[in-house]
């Protein structure tokens, strides 16, 4: 069966030659003709039967080899197409993966968000020699990289305990002052800070991760997560100019939201993000948590706790990664009592840290 593009070229093949054949046959039917012609004797020497009998030989050769020549022709075409790729497609393979790969924009240019997850699955799956688990860890990437448009740069969190002087009655607190700055393209034009001490309502805040910070006050600990005491964002600033801060409160919970501004959003350039907030810590809880809810390349904390009674202070790393962090501790000598910790690859969400003290 025949395209429609194989059969108008050979119905034009056809029509030109049967074309060529009577016109060559009428040139040499009036060829000699006009020999028994007096009146035409004029003609006589034009070479009108050579023309007549060279369009008759090609129109009637041309019919003949259409129809006997065909099939044969087409299959000598397939064989020659056969072999022009089998002789070059290595080399177009090869030069076309060595694009892709060297050539990120190329590959971008011809290939779909759904193509390229494709091609880093099954290119994963070789490595691995496992489909499922290099699915598994894609889908992983895709929640926990690809669909988190802004990212955090060089941040850097300093955390001061002391104790608490009288805000919490009937429980030893120690009061948390963490301060937070970074660098971030920043898509999202409000950020929330919620305190509260629903566990169903923080879990469902605890995945959205995009522009939203929670933090849980459990009932047990005595405090209310709706007061200030409890958790207060003082301050937040971008590119060094403060910022308002609006804060809403109702029973068991407070929320803190803040705007970057037009400008920041607009900017084509990083801007900076610093903001501080202060909490309440059970002393007897021996535990602060720091987690890092979008992805963030470099990563230092500072805790200082001078101004406690705490002797030691043990670093739990759930950073995911083949490196490790960098843990220093000040010297015994030195009044000062402060542990630094530093990162400098990039951390996926949902990890952090975790000081536990004695």
């Amino acid at each position: 069966m025949h395209d429609s593009l194989h059969r108008l070229y050979r119905a034009k093949l056809t029509i030109l030659a049967l074309v060529l054949l009577f016109v060559g046959l009428g040139l040499l039917i009036f060829g000699h003709w006009i020999l028994s012609q007096a009146d035409w004797q004029w003609l006589r020497n034009w070479p009108i039967v050579d023309i007549g009998s060279g369009m008759f030989t090609t129109g009637l050769l041309g019919v003949g080899l259409q129809y006997l020549d065909s099939a044969d022709s087409e299959i000598r075409d397939t064989e020659r197409l056969k072999r022009v790729l089998t002789d070059t497609t290595p080399a177009m393979r090869d030069a076309v993966i060595d694009g892709f790969a060297f050539e990120p924009e190329d590959l971008a240019r011809v290939a779909t968000p759904e193509v390229l997850d494709r091609i880093t699955t099954n290119a994963l799956g070789i490595r691995l020699k496992d489909a499922s688990f290099a699915r598994e860890i894609v889908e992983d990437l895709q929640a926990q990289a690809i669909n988190m448009p802004e990212r955090l740069h060089n941040a850097r969190i300093s955390i001061r305990l002391s104790m608490d002087r009288g805000t919490a009655k009937g429980r030893a607190m120690y009061v948390a002052v963490i301060h937070w700055e970074f660098e971030l393209n920043p898509i999202y034009p409000t950020r929330r800070f919620v305190c509260l001490s629903d566990p169903e309502e923080f879990h469902e805040l605890d995945h959205d991760t995009t522009a939203t910070s929670a933090w849980y006050i459990g009932k047990r600990s005595g405090l209310d997560a709706a007061a200030k005491s409890a958790f207060e964002l003082v301050a937040f600033a971008v590119n060094g100019e403060p910022r308002p801060i609006r804060r809403t409160a109702k029973q068991g919970s407070q929320t803190y939201s803040v705007s970057l501004g037009e400008e920041a959003i607009r900017s084509a350039e990083p801007v900076e993000v610093a903001y501080t907030y202060k909490t309440l810590l059970a002393t007897d809880g021996h535990l602060l948590q720091l987690r890092v809810d979008q992805p963030t390349n470099r990563l230092s904390v500072d805790l200082d706790y001078g101004d406690t009674e705490i002797e030691l202070v043990n670093v739990l790393d759930f950073i995911t990664s083949g490196d490790r962090a960098r843990i220093s501790r000040s010297a015994p000598s030195v009044p000062e009592r402060t542990i630094e910790v530093d990162f400098d690859g990039w951390i996926f969400p949902r990890s952090g840290l975790a000081f536990v003290w004695r």
